[in-house]
């Protein structure tokens, strides 16, 4: 599904009016798909129910006359609540004037703001930024005083469709109806944590209007595409060997969650190269995978000496994860180096890999091997001298100059995840706060080393593994709880939910 800024979305609009439709056509269609969205959602509970449609000055507000009397006509106590004065723009007076002789009560909000069961959102949709200044302050003060279930119309007001910024006292929906197409407010911090659940409403807008390249959404259907059918005489040398470069004395739980990942996500053989400090913790939980313990330093993590055995192991590997758990000193930025520049096939960069990368940024220029860094908004920032701040206001930017500029697939974690590989940008919507604790990120870092271990290109293993890891997330969840839910019983279920790709 694509993603789509102000400017994009209202080219496509424009596009549509020039081949198609005229603007009123366009607002009716679009009016009578978000009633249609909010009938099937709610039903009968909407009968006689005391419902406020919110209504602005611009052209968002001509769906809300088009919901309002919809909603009305269903046997809803709906009403159209005035915030800017009565219309002026042509197409939304139209409807306006359509709604008032359907006998829809229209107020405005400075006169009479009752106690209402739903409100519906029709005030700005794609066309704020800024602050909400006066009435709108108080409008969405109001709102969100209000024990009404909200729903907003194509973005919750108050927050930017483009940035994904978010004013004081923005409008926090329950749910949230995106026309077309899904929108930056959609998937950005900080607007997308005030859109609640969002769906998708098509309005008859013809594909040869979409003209540009868009942020995409990962889909189970891309996910499906990446995987073959697994042949009748397939053996263990059939899916790969994974290395697993992982651990250190204090932090062996990264290197066997990334490995346990790892084995859940169809690898044929997995080799965890270990410290010796960590391996006898690490050996009493795992039982599959091929061990490799190697010398240590005084801290407990990899010596530099551990260089010649990786060299041992290169040629035998078909995707390496590297960094999991392996702290950052002197030593271990040494052997990072070592096995980038030594390295030929897929190396997922993770964690403390990434860290290591941070202190001598120069050891990717030009290595031979594909890269996938995996950082969270605080790696990320070290990695380019900035603060988290600044990473979560430019997500995707960010993410694709990076990427671009050193030829690497680049995974942003965090909550509707970005994977780019400098061109195309994929955001993510499976996934939800269960993941937001330690060790989810070492899964998804075995995750894609599995994928891309079995052949599958590195920025499709990136997007296969994003995705089902959210999905693990989202069942573990709803079997348990998001405050209850640990990352072993996500990698227990990876197992089963790897059915998606067969």
């Amino acid at each position: 599904m694509r993603i789509l800024t102000t400017d994009q979305i209202r080219k496509v609009e424009n596009l549509c009016f020039e081949r198609y439709y005229n603007e009123a056509e366009l607002m009716l269609k679009a009016g009578n798909a978000c009633a249609d969205s909010i009938i099937n959602r709610y039903g009968d509970s909407l009968v006689n129910a005391e419902i406020s449609v919110l209504c602005g000055g611009g052209k968002n507000a001509g769906d809300g006359f088009v919901i309002a009397r919809r909603l009305f006509a269903f046997g809803a106590r709906a009403k159209i609540v005035l915030c800017a004065g009565e219309p002026t723009i042509a197409e939304p007076l139209l409807y306006f004037n359509q709604a008032v002789k359907s006998r829809v009560p229209v107020v405005d909000f400075a006169d009479e703001h009752t106690v209402c069961d739903y409100i519906v959102d029709c005030m700005f949709g794609i066309g704020f930024h800024g602050e909400a200044r006066a009435p709108f302050d108080k409008i969405f003060k109001t709102v969100g005083e209000s024990e009404a279930e909200v729903i907003a119309i194509d973005t919750p007001s108050g927050t930017n469709s483009t940035t994904g910024e978010a004013c004081e006292n923005c409008v926090c929906a329950d749910f949230t109806i995106a026309i077309s197409t899904l929108k930056m407010a959609h998937v950005l911090p900080p607007a997308n944590a005030f859109c609640g659940e969002v769906e998708t409403v098509t309005i008859g807008i013809p594909e040869d209007c979409y003209e540009d390249e868009y942020v995409l959404t990962i889909t189970e259907e891309d996910v499906k595409s990446c995987f073959n059918k697994r042949g009748k005489n397939a053996n263990k040398g059939s899916f790969g060997h994974q290395l697993n470069i992982c651990g250190s004395r204090t932090m062996f739980g990264a290197a066997v969650i990334a490995t346990k990942a790892a084995v859940r996500s169809g690898a044929g053989l997995v080799k965890l190269m270990i410290p010796e400090s960590a391996y006898p913790l690490a050996a009493a939980h795992l039982t599959q995978p091929i061990f490799k313990p190697v010398k240590y330093n005084a801290l407990g993590t990899f010596s530099s000496a551990c260089a010649a055995d990786f060299d041992e192991e290169k040629d035998w590997a078909t995707s390496i994860v590297l960094g999991c758990g392996m702290g950052v000193n002197a030593d271990t930025v040494a052997l990072c180096e070592h096995i980038l520049k030594n390295s030929t096939c897929p190396i997922i960069l993770d964690a403390d890999g990434i860290n290591c990368l941070s202190q001598r940024i120069n050891m990717i220029e030009g290595i031979k091997a594909p890269i996938v860094l995996t950082p969270h908004p605080g790696e990320m920032a070290r990695l380019i001298s900035k603060t988290p701040a600044e990473i979560q206001q430019d997500r995707i930017n960010i993410a694709k100059t990076f990427a671009r500029e050193n030829n690497t697939v680049l995974v942003l974690k965090g909550a509707n995840t970005v994977v780019t590989d400098g061109q195309s940008v994929f955001v993510n919507t499976t996934g939800n706060p269960a993941l937001a604790m330690g060790g989810t990120g070492d899964m998804l870092a075995g995750m894609i080393g599995a994928f891309a271990a079995q052949g599958i290109e590195p920025l499709n293993a990136a997007k296969a593994a994003v995705y089902l890891h959210g999905l693990c997330g989202d069942v573990a969840a709803q079997k348990l709880s998001q405050r209850g839910a640990a990352v072993s019983d996500m990698t227990e279920l990876l197992g089963t939910l790897m059915s998606v790709c067969e």
